[in-house]
């Protein structure tokens, strides 16, 4: 019933001329070179004029004309499952792996044949005659697809593939009359691709799993009524019920009760968070105690979770270093095995007098250790799984080249408020000036305050309306990018800022030296408020580091990051006394935005690789600068998701060595990957020298060394904080 509503879809064509962009799923895509020979054969197609294949997430984004139903087609003659994004059935959701994989009646058939075969031969005693019909039957019907798929992209797409190779062996070893052998290698390639199969889409359903926390239906309160309806029919400002122990079915706002929500599908936190009204949640976490009233914010499709998967499949596509020289590896490697095995075909026979079966033999044998799958794959095995792990433990990596790079930083910059403290500074002491008084003083600045969004003019806002004192209107706002602010005020002329600020505008300080210089000693920031001709008071704001932050910096040092740094937009002195807390080896304060950046370029030419940790936001210019940029607390913050390299999912800087460490062992595991990949397939080619390498070998030479890099590189998966 699904695939008859599929293929409806599909053959519906677009306008005419008009191109358009199809995402399209693949199933079984198990060989990361044939997946590339897939990806350059349906570009071949005269409709096609884009082709981009994410092997990691199994899913090829091609921009065509015409319908999509021809370029499902070019994919299923190859032996894959193709399906449009987003067309899966319930039905093809709950299908287990068994009943999806193409390998796996293939293994059965070919495998109970040889099985029966082998025991009426050497068990029972049957003559050859009556059991080499049986070996053939095996061959025939279990390489039939891999021939098949081979066929297909050796006429059309003209390249050689496993399966081609495959088949050429099956056909050339009936030929020779090595029957018993020609099944064992059909059955060892047909379960080593099922296992290979079952073992890739394991980690790639690993995160794609995470959509299927969040609910299909949610309790939805409109006109008074309530009604439970489909996630995908809710509207952004619906009001959606959720019970204690439910998961949360949509991102939204509490308006109404409070409870503990675990959100560690999104950020990672072993430990349940306190959420009452206004604080946001996200689909997917689990509501633990109270009732809550939850006004959704965002759709189904654009929740954090979806965006999370999304974010991690584009991550999982891209070709890291270490995979793009792996690559270019591959390509002379496979043509010069297969010159190799034609040489040894015929070579020992014509200048040695070697018998001719012998050698075709070896270099039928040879033709299966061609392909470097395990090779090519060693790589964004281990990529997949590192970028999977992280985001499942609150760090999403947004590519292979991050991931690699992270590994060799040697300094770190911080941004000060909001990443190294917990960004919600409070105001500690008012001095009053030239007549005012604490009153006059707070009404005014957070009038002015209230305009800006940054986190001292909140904590300004906040302890006024926390004095009870109503905040006047203002008019004509400006504000000087990391300086300060200016405005009107019951028809007078106001400005807050920096001392720094107030300084160049030629304010006279001289009275209030020595108090701006104590309160700054103690860690606190001071702002200035004045108008026109005078200084009016001073507000103290002082902001506190995060609890695990001194601890973080420790373990930092502890996995070789040679230099910590602060840069950050506060006074030299209250960076100074934050930093001596935290541990910083350097200080650079009173920066403007540009001011970062240019920090960045400076350490970029004395050190090879480094980071710079901020909010997402004003931090962007000096984030992407610096090698890696990384966000903190970017859960439901669209803009950290989309410009950081890396996005901390919530704010705890501890997270931060844990990727570094993720970093190295993904590297080492690489490295390991291609080690063994090549240890593997240069003792098999070894074994032609002496005459002793045999089909089944070959086989399991190569299809062993696939597995092997593939349950190495899957260890990733279970890599935790620890």
């Amino acid at each position: 019933m699904g695939k008859a509503v599929l293929i409806k879809d599909l053959t519906e064509p677009s306008s005419a001329g008009e191109a358009k962009t199809t995402t399209i799923r693949i199933g079984g895509m198990d060989c990361a070179d044939c997946a590339a020979k897939l990806e350059k054969r349906v570009n071949a197609n005269p409709q096609v004029e884009r082709v981009m294949l994410n092997f990691g997430a199994a899913k090829l984004e091609v921009t065509h004309r015409g319908s999509a139903a021809e370029i499902i087609d070019i994919i299923e003659e190859q032996g894959y499952h193709a399906r449009l994004e987003g067309t899966r059935t319930n039905e093809e959701a709950e299908a287990s792996f068994w009943k999806t994989n193409k390998y796996v009646v293939s293994t059965l058939v070919s495998g109970i044949m040889a099985g029966l075969a082998v025991i009426l031969k050497h068990l029972v005693g049957l003559p050859e005659s009556m059991v080499n019909p049986i070996f053939i039957t095996g061959i025939v019907l279990g390489a039939y697809l891999p021939a098949k798929s081979g066929w297909s992209m050796l006429v059309k797409g003209r390249q050689l593939d496993m399966n081609v190779l495959m088949t050429i062996a099956a056909i050339g070893a009936v030929g020779i009359g090595q029957f018993e052998e020609g099944a064992v290698v059909v059955f060892l390639f047909s379960l080593g691709n099922a296992l290979q199969g079952y073992t890739l889409d394991k980690t790639r359903n690993s995160i794609q799993a995470l959509m299927e926390l969040s609910p299909k239906e949610a309790l939805v309160r409109r006109n008074q009524q309530e009604m439970l309806l489909s996630v995908d029919e809710l509207h952004i400002g619906d009001t959606i019920i959720v019970r204690p122990g439910e998961r949360i079915p949509m991102d939204g706002r509490i308006v109404g009760g409070a409870s503990t929500v675990n959100q560690a599908p999104i950020t990672g936190e072993s430990l349940p968070v306190e959420k009452q009204v206004g604080d946001e949640v996200f689909a997917g976490s689990i509501n633990e105690r109270g009732s809550l009233d939850i006004e959704v914010t965002k759709l189904a499709k654009d929740n954090t979770m979806a965006r999370i998967i999304h974010l991690v499949e584009e991550a999982q596509g891209q070709r890291a270093p270490s995979q793009q020289f792996v690559d270019k590896f591959a390509r002379y490697y496979t043509p010069l095995v297969i010159l190799a095995a034609v040489l040894v075909a015929i070579l020992p026979t014509l200048f040695f007098q070697q018998p001719f079966d012998k050698w075709f033999y070896e270099a039928l044998a040879m033709l299966l250790v061609a392909c470097p799958c395990a090779l090519v794959i060693s790589t964004p095995v281990s990529i997949v799984s590192a970028i999977g792990s992280a985001a499942r433990n609150g760090v999403l990596i947004k590519g292979g080249a991050y991931l690699e790079e992270t590994g060799a930083l040697s300094v770190i910059a911080f941004d000060k408020t909001g990443t190294l403290t917990q960004g919600k500074p409070r105001v500690t002491n008012i001095v009053p000036l030239n007549g005012c008084n604490e009153h006059e003083i707070l009404t005014l600045a957070a009038a002015i305050e209230s305009r800006s969004e940054h986190p001292l003019a909140e904590a300004i806002v906040d302890y006024t309306q926390g004095q009870g004192i109503e905040i006047p209107p203002v008019n004509q706002f400006e504000t000087m990018l990391g300086q300060g602010a200016r405005a009107e005020v019951n028809d007078r002329k106001y400005y807050i800022g920096k001392v720094s600020f107030f300084q160049e505008k030629e304010f006279s300080l001289a009275s209030v030296e020595e108090v701006i210089k104590k309160l700054q000693l103690e860690g606190k920031t001071v702002t200035v408020l004045g108008d026109e001709e005078k200084i009016l008071g001073l507000i103290a704001i002082a902001d506190v580091l995060r609890d695990n932050s001194q601890q973080t910096m420790g373990q930092l040092k502890k996995v070789g990051i040679k230099k910590l740094i602060m840069l950050t937009g506060d006074n030299v002195r209250t960076a100074h006394a934050m930093a001596s807390q935290v541990g910083m080896d350097e200080v650079k304060a009173d920066l403007l935005p540009e001011d970062k950046v240019e920090a960045i370029k400076a350490l970029l030419a004395e050190n090879p690789k480094v980071a710079m940790v901020g909010d997402g936001i004003n931090d962007a210019p000096a984030m992407a600068m610096a090698t890696v940029g990384i966000a903190m607390g970017a859960a439901g913050t669209d803009t950290a998701l989309e410009t950081a390299d890396i996005a901390l999912m919530t704010d705890d800087l501890s997270k931060l060595p844990y990727a570094i460490k993720l970093s190295r062992q993904t590297l080492r595991i690489i490295k390991q990957n291609i080690v063994f990949a090549l240890l593997i397939k240069g003792f098999i080619l070894l074994l032609v020298i002496p005459g002793w390498l045999t089909l089944w070998l070959a086989i399991v030479g190569d299809m062993g060394s696939s597995l092997l890099v593939t349950f190495n590189g899957m260890r990733l998966l279970r890599y935790n904080r620890g």
